[in-house]
C-alpha cells in the first residue's frame, strides 16, 4: 500500500511574514525609484531650457537683439494696436518649430480667430516634466498651451507705458535688447527661469497697487508681502490662468519679476490660502505696469534658471534675496559672485 504524504506548503504565518517583508523591501525602494524619476525629470527639465536658450540667443544673432516680449502701439498709456504675441512664439523656428510658426499670423492679435489653432496646442519643449497641470487651458477666446519657462520681465516694475522709462530686465513691450546691454555681465544676468502654470494671480484691472507707484522706488525684495502690497490680501480679481499662454506676452502669462525669490510663500485668502503673484495693469491695456511674479517650480527645493551667457543654473529657494534681484537686472552694477547663487 502506498503512503501518500502530505504535500509541504508555507503556513499563513510564513505566508504573512514573506507579505510582510515585500512590503518593506518596497517601501525601501520606492523613494529611490521616485527619486530616480524626478532626477531624470529634472535633467530633461534642464534640457528644455537649454533649448530655449539656445533658441533665443540663435534669434540674436539672426536678428541682432533678443525677441521683444510682446508689441503695442499707442500713446502714452492708451493701447491702439496688440499683437499679444510672446518671445516664446517668436523662437519657434528655433526650436524645430518651423510648421507650427508658419501657420501663425503675427499681423493678426494672436487670440484672432486664424490663430486659435496654432495657440491652442502645448509646445513640449514649453513644459517642464515635473509640471503636474499641463491640460491646454480654456480662455474666452479659446483654448491655449501652457507654459513652464518665463523670461526676467522686471523687479516689481515691468512697463511704463508708451515713453515711458523701461524696467531694469532682459524682457519688455516694445524692447528688444542687445546683449552689450548687460553690462552686469551675461553670467550675472537672468535671461528666464521656472514657472508653475495655473498660477493663481490677483490682476487689479485699471488700477495702481496702493504702495507700489514709483518704477525708482520698489520694495526691497526682504519686504513682508502684505505690509508692502495689501493687494496680496485681496480687492484685486482671481485670475486662475497664470502662465497657461504660451503664445501671451503679458508678463503674467509668459513672464516671471524678481520681486520674491524663487517659490516664494504670498498665500492669499482669495485664492483659498494659495500662492498667488500680483499684476496691476496688464501691458496691454496700457500700463503702467508692476507686479511680482514669482519663479517657482515643482521640483525640491528650487528652479531652474538661465543666464545671459546660456548656462543652466539651479537656484535653490534660499537664495539670498539681494542677489537673486541683482541678478534680474542687465545693468545695475551690483558685484555678484559666480558661487553666490
Amino acid at each position: 500500500m502506498q503512503i501518500v504524504r502530505p504535500r509541504a506548503g508555507f503556513t499563513l504565518i510564513e505566508l504573512l511574514a514573506v507579505i510582510a517583508i515585500v512590503a518593506v523591501l518596497i517601501a525601501l525602494l520606492l523613494p529611490a525609484v521616485q527619486q530616480a524619476r524626478e532626477a531624470a525629470r529634472r535633467a530633461n527639465c534642464k534640457s528644455n531650457l537649454r533649448q530655449m536658450g539656445l533658441a533665443v540667443f540663435n534669434y540674436e544673432s539672426v536678428a541682432g537683439r533678443l525677441p521683444p516680449g510682446m508689441s503695442l502701439a499707442g500713446t502714452g498709456n492708451t493701447v491702439t494696436w496688440n499683437g499679444g504675441w510672446s518671445a516664446q512664439a517668436r523662437i519657434l523656428p528655433f526650436l524645430d518649430q518651423g510648421p507650427l510658426f508658419q501657420k501663425a499670423n503675427f499681423g493678426l492679435n494672436k487670440e484672432d480667430a486664424a490663430n486659435s489653432r496654432v495657440i491652442s496646442l502645448n509646445v513640449p519643449v514649453f513644459i517642464c516634466p515635473s509640471e503636474n497641470q499641463t491640460q491646454v487651458s480654456t480662455h474666452d477666446y479659446g483654448n491655449s498651451g501652457v507654459i513652464s519657462y518665463a523670461w526676467c520681465m522686471g523687479d516689481w516694475f515691468i512697463w511704463g507705458g508708451f515713453h515711458g522709462p523701461q524696467n531694469r530686465s532682459a524682457f519688455g513691450p516694445n524692447r528688444s535688447r542687445r546683449l552689450g546691454e548687460f553690462t552686469d555681465g551675461l553670467s550675472q544676468t537672468l535671461i528666464a527661469a521656472e514657472v508653475k502654470t495655473y498660477q493663481p494671480t490677483l490682476i487689479c484691472d485699471g488700477q495702481q497697487l496702493q504702495n507700489i507707484q514709483d518704477p525708482n522706488n520698489v520694495p526691497g525684495p526682504m519686504a513682508d508681502p502684505d505690509t508692502v502690497a495689501p493687494e496680496y490680501l485681496g480687492g484685486c480679481r482671481l485670475y486662475l490662468l497664470g502662465h497657461t499662454e504660451w503664445s501671451d506676452g503679458n508678463a503674467h502669462a509668459t513672464g516671471f519679476t524678481t520681486a520674491w525669490p524663487p517659490n516664494f510663500h504670498t498665500p492669499s485668502a482669495a485664492a483659498g490660502n494659495a500662492d498667488v503673484n500680483l499684476q496691476s495693469n496688464n501691458e496691454e491695456d496700457g500700463g503702467p505696469t508692476f507686479g511680482a511674479i514669482t519663479a517657482g517650480s515643482h521640483h525640491t527645493d528650487g528652479v531652474h534658471a538661465m543666464l545671459g551667457d546660456g548656462s543652466i543654473r539651479f537656484v535653490s529657494n534660499n537664495v539670498n534675496s539681494l542677489i537673486w534681484r541683482s541678478l534680474g537686472t542687465v545693468a545695475g552694477s551690483e558685484p555678484v559672485a559666480g558661487n553666490a547663487f
